[in-house]
C-alpha cells in the first residue's frame, strides 16, 4: 500500500486525510494537537511536528511514496521547496503567494511532479478552462466563487474555513485580470457587482487574485477574471478596516511592543470567523467559458452548489477543496499522470481520461457540478 503524508490537519487537511486513508496509509502531521486527535479517533495515523523546521520536514517525509501540503499560505513556498529537494511527488493546496514557476527548473531537475493550486479556485476552475483550452479558441473566462455560512451573522456575515492571515490576504493582494489580451491590476475588493444565484439569492463580488498560473500558461485566451464571492456589503467593512491599516503587515510600536496590524487583526477576527459546531456552510461557484468550437460559436457554464455534507459535519469549502486535491493525488500516485515540474491545475486538466476521472471522484461524494452549453 503507498504511503502519503498530509501535511496540515486543518479544516481541509482533516478532510483530505479521511478521504485518502481507506486507499492508503496515511500519516497527518500538524502542531495542533486538537486537530490530530479529531484524526486519531477516525483511526488517522498521526504525528506532532512543527512544519515551519525544514530540517525536520526533509526527514519526516522521507519514507512516503507522497506527500500533500495542507499548510498556510506564508508557510507553501517553502514547503513545496524542501518537498522537492528531498525528491518527492506532491499534490498542495497552500495557495502561497510566490510564483510556483520558481519553482520549476528544480522540480524537473529531481524528476517529480507538483501539483500546485490544487483546491477548488483555483484549482477546479483551473481544470475545466485545461480542458476546454484544448478543445476550442477560447476568448472569455470568468470564474465566480465563494464559501459563505448559510446564517448570515452581524458584522461579517462571514465565516472562515482556511487561516485567518490567509482570507485577509484575499482582501489585500492586488488582483491580476486579463483584458484584451493585457494584464490589469486592481485592488483587491474593486468593482462590486450585485449577482443572482438560484438556491442562494444575491451575492456580491469583488475582483481577487485568483487567476495565479493561468496568467502565465494561458496566454492564448484574451479575456479571463475571477471574483470573490460575500454576502452584499461585506465589501464596505473590509474596505474600512484595510484602509485603517489592520492588514499592515508593517510593524507598529504599541506602549513600546513591536506588533503586526495583520497579527492582531486575525486574532481578532477569528473567534468571529470561527464556525460554531453544527453551524453548516455552502460553496457557490459558476464558470463560463466562450470562445470558438469546430467553427460554432460555444459558451460551457459550469454551475457548482455544494452544502455541509450533514452526515459528517464535514463542510462543504473542505470537500469542494479537499477533494479536487485528492482525485489529483490518485492520478498522481497511480502515475496516470506524471508530467514533471510545476504543474499547475489546468494541465491535469487537458487530457480528458484525466478531466473525466475528477468529475467522476467528486460526483461520487456528491460534489456535482452542472454543465449548460
Amino acid at each position: 500500500m503507498k504511503r502519503i503524508i498530509v501535511l496540515g490537519a486543518g479544516l481541509v487537511g482533516k478532510a483530505i486525510a479521511l478521504d485518502l486513508a481507506p486507499a492508503f496509509d496515511v500519516t497527518s502531521v500538524d502542531i495542533n494537537e486538537e486537530s490530530l486527535q479529531a484524526l486519531q479517533a477516525q483511526g488517522v495515523k498521526t504525528q506532532k511536528a512543527d512544519l515551519s523546521d525544514q530540517s525536520l520536514l526533509a526527514d519526516l517525509i522521507k519514507p512516503y511514496d507522497l506527500v500533500v501540503g495542507a499548510v498556510p499560505g506564508f508557510m507553501g513556498y517553502q514547503t513545496v521547496k524542501t518537498v522537492i529537494e528531498a525528491g518527492k511527488n506532491m499534490v498542495d493546496i497552500s495557495f502561497f503567494p510566490e510564483d510556483p514557476f520558481l519553482l520549476d527548473e528544480l522540480a524537473k531537475k529531481n524528476n517529480v511532479t507538483i501539483v500546485t493550486d490544487c483546491g477548488v479556485a483555483p484549482g477546479m476552475g483551473n481544470i475545466i478552462l485545461g480542458y476546454h483550452n484544448r478543445r476550442m479558441e477560447i476568448k472569455h473566462y470568468e470564474c465566480l466563487v465563494g464559501g459563505l455560512p448559510v446564517v448570515r451573522e452581524w458584522p461579517y456575515e462571514y465565516k472562515a474555513v482556511f487561516s485567518p492571515i490567509d482570507v485577509i490576504e484575499e482582501y489585500v493582494r492586488p488582483a491580476r485580470y486579463v483584458q484584451n489580451g493585457a494584464v490589469v491590476v486592481k485592488e483587491a475588493l474593486s468593482d462590486p457587482e450585485l449577482i443572482h444565484f438560484d438556491g442562494v439569492g444575491t451575492l456580491e463580488s469583488w475582483n481577487s487574485d485568483g487567476l495565479r498560473s493561468l496568467i502565465k500558461t494561458m496566454p492564448n485566451i484574451p479575456n479571463m477574471i475571477e471574483k470573490t464571492l460575500r454576502y452584499p456589503g461585506c465589501i464596505e467593512y473590509l474596505r474600512v478596516l484595510r484602509e485603517t491599516g489592520f492588514f499592515s503587515y508593517e510593524e507598529i510600536d504599541v506602549k513600546g511592543i513591536k506588533i503586526r496590524p495583520i497579527d492582531l487583526t486575525a486574532k481578532l477576527l477569528f473567534p468571529k470567523w470561527k464556525l460554531k459546531p453544527g453551524e453548516e456552510e455552502f460553496t457557490v461557484m459558476r464558470i463560463r467559458i466562450s470562445g470558438n468550437e469546430n467553427e460554432k460559436e460555444k459558451t460551457y457554464q459550469y454551475n457548482l452548489l455544494d452544502r455541509t455534507e450533514k452526515s459528517t459535519g464535514t463542510l462543504s469549502m473542505a470537500r469542494t477543496t479537499g477533494y479536487t486535491c485528492t482525485a489529483a493525488v490518485h492520478l498522481v500516485v497511480s502515475g496516470n499522470f506524471n508530467q514533471k515540474g510545476i504543474c499547475p491545475p489546468e494541465f491535469l486538466g487537458e487530457e480528458e481520461a484525466h478531466f473525466q476521472f475528477v468529475l467522476k471522484y467528486l460526483k461520487e461524494r456528491n460534489i456535482h457540478y452542472a454543465v449548460t452549453e
